[in-house]
């Protein structure tokens, strides 16, 4: 495992907001419930049964570095995103603030961790480069697949952003685990895991929720005189991490979250011979959806959590 002395983090890139620090909702609310201790975590929709991301890079011979992986106060050696096409503000040198400073609407805390919304444009650059850790598991050995996931995360922060920033319809929010303790760290290497959620009324002409990369052709027009649902999307967890809580704690904020924008299910796709992940969400209280013999796909299912119950 990487050690010693890294290289300089690059200097701050120009122009933009800060994130999303500066909304003007200060409510609290720091949801009470019983933290839960995580199964082996997985792929949302990936056909692995190992875990939900895998590992933030730490290999010191890379060609593009990683995150580093160890959970102990080391300077984290910070993957840098591509020339961005639209106006960020990442300092990877940005230290964490405080929880209490995070004003944050959501929290829920267990272990030495916290779950809570992203809101700095450091965590979302962490939560979109887990995203593309994930995304190339399965290409290690191929010797450009740094610069793809390099790509990958640049493009997912800049429409990741755009999604959260977007409330119009459909109101996004991307959480993120961070570690809570009192040693002084950056905020990219303080990210452990992150989910996104969307809660909306269901399209026209919609029943379920679509598969991802699947999306069938609706009219988009919302239909407000039906009920809220919630969509899970994204799971990821940095694999040194794992086994410690994080994804099953990260779900049940979600839920939370979910419920209290209105949401009277919430649902999540998963792929059916990802038994680890099924048993996650059967733990965290995920069931089967019936879909009354409409066509789903052969390699996902979709489950749903009845959060009126």
């Amino acid at each position: 495992m990487a050690s010693g002395a890294v290289a300089p983090p690059p200097p701050p890139l120009a122009g933009g907001r800060r994130g999303f620090g500066g909304r003007g909702v200060l409510l609290r609310r720091r949801l009470a419930a019983t933290p839960m201790k995580d199964e082996p975590v997985i792929s949302t929709t990936g056909g692995k049964e190992e875990m939900i991301s895998h590992s933030v890079n730490v290999a010191r011979k890379a060609s593009i570095p990683g995150v580093s992986s160890n959970i102990s106060n080391r300077t984290p050696v910070t993957p840098t995103p591509l020339q961005p096409p639209e106006p960020s503000d990442l300092r990877f040198n940005r230290l964490r603030p405080s929880i209490e400073k995070s004003d944050c609407k959501y929290t829920r805390y267990f272990g030495r961790y916290v779950a809570r919304e992203a809101i700095m444009d450091e965590e979302y650059w962490i939560a979109a480069w887990l995203r593309a850790e994930d995304h190339y598991e399965d290409q290690s050995g191929d010797r450009y697949v740094e610069s793809f996931k390099r790509k990958f995360a640049s493009q997912e922060f800049h429409a990741l952003k755009k999604r959260c920033g977007r409330q119009v319809g459909e109101k996004y929010t991307c959480f993120v685990a961070v570690k809570n303790d009192d040693v002084t760290r950056t905020v990219v290497n303080s990210v452990v895991g992150t989910v996104d959620l969307c809660v909306r009324h269901p399209l026209h002409g919609e029943t379920y929720p679509a598969e991802p990369g699947n999306t069938p052709f609706y009219s988009r027009i919302y239909q407000p005189d039906q009920p809220k649902f919630g969509y899970l999307t994204n799971v990821c967890v940095a694999k040194y991490a794992r086994r410690q809580g994080i994804a099953s704690n990260m779900l049940l904020l979600a839920i939370d979250a979910a419920r209290l924008d209105g949401a009277e299910s919430i649902y999540i796709h998963v792929h059916k011979d990802n038994l680890p992940a099924r048993r996650l969400y059967d733990h965290v209280g995920f069931k089967m959806v019936d879909m009354d013999g409409a066509r789903q796909s052969s390699d996902l299912c979709l489950l749903s959590f009845n959060s009126m119950h």
